[in-house]
């Protein structure tokens, strides 16, 4: 059970990563990147987040970019949330599977 102090980082964490994406992705036509969720671990050194990306067939090549150069997103993310954490957690990215999982949803209801 999550307390309402990881509840609260994973948010700001989820709401800062949506914004710095965003910036970046608008310099990548074509591609639509967003953190679907962010779970931040007890001792709050570790964060998952869960990105969604538009087209699907580009997803597992968009997560390997962001685990490849999380480094230089984690300080991104640090220059951001300076003010309001102390420590910047560590980052893990995931492909969120929601979308595809619709869409079979979605193909299997048409039959």
């Amino acid at each position: 059970m999550e307390s309402t102090r990881q509840n609260k980082i994973a948010r700001l964490i989820q709401k800062e990563l949506s914004n710095l994406f965003l910036d970046e992705t608008r310099k990548t036509h074509g591609v639509i990147l967003s953190v679907s969720e962010c779970r931040v671990s007890p001792d709050l050194s570790y964060c998952t987040a869960y990105i969604s990306v538009f087209p699907s067939e580009r997803a597992d090549e968009i997560v390997n970019n962001l685990t490849a150069n999380v480094r230089t997103i984690r300080y991104d993310l640090g220059q951001r949330l300076r003010h309001q954490l102390r420590i910047i957690p560590e980052l893990r990215f995931f492909k969120d599977g929601t979308l595809d999982y619709m869409q079979h949803i979605d193909e299997l209801l048409k039959k």
